[in-house]
C-alpha cells in the first residue's frame, strides 16, 4: 500500500458554511457515536469560530456543549480541533492578549486538542502571538495560511509564509482555502516547497468545494505530501462546503494512498442523524442557494459561505438602485446583472484596497465596499463614499499588515480625514482587560465558573453572554424560529379552491397575517411578513445577525430621543440616508447620541446605519443646529429617508 493519508471531518464547518449554524448539544453528543463507529477519521472539528456566538444566542452555554460533545472523540483517541481567529479569537473584533491566552488554556481543559490559528490578513505577528499561547496552553498549535489568488499572493508567498510561522513554534501548517479557489497545482507547489523545508512538519488541507476546483487540489495537496485532508459529507457536503468523504476516499485509494475503510452503516446513521437536525430547526437557517457551486466566484474569489447572506443583501439593494433608476427612465436591473456588477467592482476595489485575503471579516469589507460603490455611482456620487471604521481600521493597519499598498486615492482620503497608518504591533492597540471582567462578574454574583470558562466566555463576549445569561437570547431565539416555522407555513398554504369561491369575493392567493406555532413546548402567535411586503423592522433578530457574522453590540432600542419641549424655527433642510439600513443614533450603548438642539457642523457623525454587516457612520452634509430628529434608532430606512431636520446656518 501506499503512504497514508488521514481525514479529519468538519462537521462544525459543514454546518457553518452551509447555514451559519450548529445543533444543540443534546444532537451532536448522539451524532458523535455513529461518527466514530465510521471508523476512518484521525480529526474531528468540534468547536470555534462562530461556534461560541452562535450558542449564546442560542440560550445555551457553549462551554458546557463544547465538554460534552469533544468528550466521546476524546475517549476512544480521535482528536478534536477548533478554529480561531488570531487577534480576533473567537469573535469579529480584536480581543485583548490576556483574554486570548486563557481561551486557549479553556479550550484545553474542555477536551479540545488542535488549535487552527489564522489571520484574516496572514499577518505572521498575529498568527504568532496564537501559536505561543496556544502552546502555553496546552494545546497543538496549528498555523494557517488563508488562501487567495493574486499578483501579490503567489507560491513562493505561502512558501516562505508557512516557513516563518514554523520557525515560530507552529507544530502543523493548515493550507485554509476558505474560497476554494486555490488552483490545485499551485497549492501543491505551496505543500510541496513547506515539506521540502520541514519534511516532519504536519500539513492538513481544508478547501472549500464552492467553485470547483477542491477535489483535484485534495489529490495535488496528497501528492506534495499533506498528511491530512479536511471532508465533508451528505447532506452537508458540496456547495458552499467540503467536498464529500466519499468521492475523496475513492480518488485518493484509487491513486494509490493508504486509507482506512468506511463503515458504511454508521456512515448511514450519521447521515440520518444530520438530515433529522435539518429537518428539526436547522434547515429554517440553511438558504439554498448555499447548497449549489459557483464557478462565477473563481474571479471575485469570495468565500462561498457568505453567498447566503451576500443574495439577501442583494434582493433588498436591487429594489433601492431600481427605484432611482426608475426615476431617471433607465430601464431596471436584475439581479443576475446586479451580480455581476458586484462581482466586478470587488475585483476593482480590491487590489486598491490592498489585497485583503478574502476570509471574515476582510472578505466582508471588500463586498461591503464594492456594493456601497455600485449604489452610490447608481445615484450620480463617488465611489468610496460610504465607508465603515472598520474597513478604515483595516486599511489604516490597525489589523495588521495588508498584504500589498492601498492606491492613492485612497492614502488621500484618509489624510483629508486625519486618518494615520499604524505600523505597530495590532495587539498593543488593545490593553488587557481580564481582571475587569472578574470582577465585574464577581460583583454581580455569577459564577468564574470550571477552569474560569465562565469569565472567558463574558471577557469574549460580554453583550451575547449578558443576553444568554439573562434568558433573552433563548426567547429571541424561540420567536426568530416561530416567526420562520410560520412564513413556511404560509407559504406552504394553498389558495381557497374554487368551490369556496364566491362572485362577491376576490380570489387572491390566501396569506395569513398571524399564526399560531408550537416550537418545543410553548405556543407563539406571529406576525407574517412576506417577500417584497414593507417591514418597519430588521427581519434579523440579534442571533441572526451575529451568524450573518457580525459582533453582537447591539444599540439599545429606543424612541428617537427628541426633547418634545424644544422649539426651533427657521429654515429647516433635511438630512438624508445615504445607504438604506438599520438606522441607529449611536455605535454603542455608551456612546453620547445628538439631540435636538445641538449644533452640528459639515463632516460630524449624526448617526449610524447599519448595513452589510458593517456600521456605516452619517456624516452631516450641512452645518446648523438639529430641529427634528425623524427617523427612530433601529428603525429600517431606505436610502434617500429623511433622518433629521436640521436649521442652517
Amino acid at each position: 500500500m501506499g503512504r497514508e493519508i488521514k481525514l479529519s471531518l468538519v462537521y462544525r464547518d459543514m454546518w457553518q458554511s452551509s447555514g451559519k449554524y450548529m445543533p444543540r448539544v443534546d444532537q451532536l453528543v448522539r451524532v458523535a457515536e455513529p461518527i466514530i463507529e465510521m471508523g476512518c477519521f484521525a480529526r474531528v472539528e468540534t468547536n470555534g469560530g462562530g461556534f461560541e456566538q452562535i450558542n449564546l444566542l442560542f440560550g445555551e452555554n457553549p462551554n458546557k456543549a463544547v465538554r460534552e460533545w469533544t468528550t466521546p472523540f476524546n475517549k476512544v483517541g480521535i482528536q478534536t480541533h477548533m478554529l480561531e481567529r488570531g487577534l480576533n479569537g473567537i469573535r469579529m473584533s480584536p480581543v485583548p492578549a490576556d483574554i486570548r491566552k486563557l481561551m486557549f488554556k479553556v479550550k484545553k481543559k474542555q477536551g479540545t486538542d488542535i488549535s487552527r490559528s489564522f489571520d484574516g490578513l496572514n499577518d505572521a505577528r498575529n498568527i504568532t502571538d496564537s501559536i505561543h499561547y496556544a502552546k502555553e496552553g496546552g494545546m497543538i498549535a496549528q498555523a494557517a495560511l488563508s488562501i487567495t489568488y493574486s499578483k501579490v499572493h503567489t507560491v513562493q508567498y505561502y512558501i516562505d509564509l508557512g516557513k516563518k510561522l514554523i520557525e515560530a513554534g507552529a507544530d502543523e501548517i493548515c493550507i485554509k482555502d476558505m474560497a476554494g479557489i486555490g488552483r490545485p497545482v499551485s497549492m501543491g507547489k505551496v505543500i510541496a516547497g513547506i515539506k521540502k523545508a520541514y519534511p516532519k512538519t504536519l500539513i492538513q488541507y481544508h478547501g472549500h468545494s464552492t467553485p470547483g476546483f477542491s477535489v483535484a487540489t485534495s489529490l495535488e495537496a496528497a501528492r506534495a505530501g499533506a498528511d491530512i485532508i479536511d471532508v465533508g459529507m451528505e447532506p452537508l457536503s458540496w456547495g458552499t462546503g467540503h467536498a464529500d468523504l466519499l468521492t475523496i476516499h475513492e480518488m485518493l485509494k484509487d491513486a494509490g494512498f493508504s486509507l482506512p475503510s468506511i463503515n458504511r452503516d454508521a456512515y448511514m446513521e450519521t447521515r440520518r442523524l444530520t438530515q433529522e437536525f435539518i429537518d428539526d430547526f436547522l434547515g429554517y437557517y440553511i438558504n439554498p442557494r448555499n447548497r449549489y457551486m459557483n464557478s462565477l466566484l473563481i474571479a471575485p474569489g469570495l468565500p462561498g459561505g457568505m453567498m447566503g447572506s451576500l443574495m439577501a443583501d442583494l434582493e433588498k439593494n436591487l429594489v433601492s438602485i431600481n427605484r432611482g433608476r426608475a426615476k431617471r427612465h433607465d430601464p431596471p436591473l436584475t439581479q443576475d446583472q446586479l451580480l455581476i456588477e458586484l462581482f466586478k467592482e470587488v475585483e476593482y476595489v480590491w487590489p486598491k484596497m490592498g489585497y485583503p485575503p478574502l476570509v471574515t471579516p476582510y472578505s466582508q469589507y471588500v463586498k461591503n465596499t464594492a456594493l456601497a460603490n455600485i449604489m452610490q455611482m447608481q445615484k450620480g456620487k463617488e465611489r468610496w463614499s460610504i465607508m465603515g471604521d472598520p474597513v478604515w481600521n483595516m486599511l489604516m493597519g490597525r489589523s495588521g499588515e495588508l498584504p500589498g499598498k492601498i492606491a492613492p486615492e485612497l492614502a488621500a482620503m484618509a489624510k483629508e480625514q486625519g486618518r494615520e497608518y499604524y505600523t505597530g504591533n495590532p495587539q498593543d492597540l488593545y490593553p488587557n482587560k481580564l481582571e475587569f471582567y472578574r470582577q465585574d462578574m464577581l460583583q454581580k454574583g455569577w459564577e468564574l465558573g470550571q477552569d474560569d470558562e465562565e469569565l472567558m466566555e463574558y471577557a469574549m463576549h460580554p453583550e451575547q453572554y449578558v443576553k444568554y445569561k439573562s434568558g433573552e437570547a433563548k426567547a429571541n431565539f424561540k420567536a426568530d424560529l416561530a416567526k420562520r416555522k410560520a412564513a413556511k407555513e404560509a407559504k406552504n398554504t394553498p389558495p381557497p379552491s374554487k368551490e369556496t369561491k364566491t362572485i362577491s369575493s376576490p380570489s387572491p392567493t390566501f396569506q395569513p397575517k398571524t399564526l399560531n406555532v408550537r416550537v418545543g413546548n410553548e405556543d407563539f402567535t406571529v406576525t407574517v411578513s412576506y417577500d417584497g411586503a414593507p417591514n418597519s423592522q430588521d427581519d434579523r433578530s440579534d442571533f441572526q445577525r451575529v451568524l450573518d457574522g457580525e459582533d453582537n453590540q447591539t444599540q439599545q432600542p429606543s424612541t428617537n430621543g427628541q426633547p418634545s419641549n424644544i422649539q426651533i424655527n427657521g429654515k429647516l433642510e433635511d438630512i438624508v440616508a445615504p445607504l438604506e439600513g438599520i438606522f441607529y443614533l449611536r455605535k454603542n450603548p455608551s456612546d453620547s447620541a445628538v439631540k435636538v438642539g445641538d449644533m452640528v457642523n459639515v463632516g460630524d457623525t449624526i448617526g449610524y446605519i447599519e448595513a452589510m454587516k458593517v456600521s456605516n457612520a452619517v456624516k452631516a452634509d450641512k452645518s446648523g443646529q438639529i430641529a427634528e430628529i425623524v427617523a427612530n434608532t433601529g428603525e429600517e430606512v431606505e436610502d434617500d429617508d429623511v433622518l433629521m431636520k436640521i436649521k442652517v446656518n
